[in-house]
């Protein structure tokens, strides 16, 4: 286990986790990998707003895992999901503060992989004061992968920054040479349905895809968004216009 990591599960099939409580660790508070039938449930995870790399769970090439119940605050993602992961079901958690839940990074044209993720469902939670996003999609320009059958539904926003993000330019270090026509992760079936609440920032969605073929079907369905400082201009920044998308 790296250094810092609270706590790590690796190949544990049914792995079930209920009623803990992690505070301040030094990175990671929880992470899953290669767990095929996991179910974490009632848990609370805690650590400052500007906690670096302190990410509530992170689930790595697992499938078959359900988030339940469960209030997380950290420095960073409350919730990361990365490669090689399906079947991810999210439901009743309450996020915040810290970085949402997101998908990604992935397709690091470094490694060559072709990363995948599918089938992740997030229900019914609530984000509070998240400093950055809510809930994101993020890949880099240049990778090989693609991203499937995503669902958002009943989400509630409270002065969450930028509360929806697809982002096909992730660059953490500001040293890509980022062009739109390039290479993508294919990113497609991407529903948003029952999504309401406000925004610190002055994006509350920002569908930023790297090329015409690589967002596809992307709904979105009573998404009601607003700003919570009235002196702001709201924004909805879509730069390809995707097959489908409603409001």
């Amino acid at each position: 286990m790296a250094k810092g990591q609270a706590l790590k599960f690796y190949t544990c099939p049914n792995l079930v986790l209920q009623g803990l409580t992690h505070i301040n660790p030094q990175k990671a508070h929880i992470i899953l990998t290669k767990c095929d039938g996991a179910n974490i449930n009632s848990i609370t995870i805690t650590a400052p707003e500007d906690s670096p790399n302190t990410d509530g769970i992170d689930i790595a090439s697992s499938n078959h895992v359900q988030v339940q119940n469960s209030k997380i605050g950290t420095g960073d993602d409350c919730i990361a999901i990365s490669a090689r992961c399906s079947f991810i079901n999210i439901t009743g958690v309450t996020c915040g503060p810290g970085h949402g839940i997101s998908i990604g990074s992935l397709g690091d044209p470094g490694s060559g992989d072709f990363d995948t993720v599918s089938e992740v469902h997030v229900r019914s939670c609530n984000f509070t004061g998240t400093n950055t996003t809510g809930i994101r999609i993020k890949t880099w320009q240049g990778g090989q992968g693609e991203v499937k059958k995503i669902t958002y539904e009943d989400i509630m926003f409270d002065n969450v920054r930028n509360p929806i993000v697809i982002d096909q330019f992730y660059c953490p270090h500001n040293v890509c040479k980022n062009n739109t026509g390039t290479s993508a992760v294919a990113i497609s079936d991407v529903s948003y349905t029952g999504i309401i609440g406000t925004s610190s920032g002055d994006e509350v969605m920002s569908l930023n895809c790297g090329t015409e073929s690589s967002c596809n079907n992307i709904v979105l369905d009573d998404v009601h968004l607003k700003t919570s400082d009235p002196t702001k201009t709201l924004l909805f920044v879509v730069s390809i216009l995707m097959e489908e998308h409603r409001m």
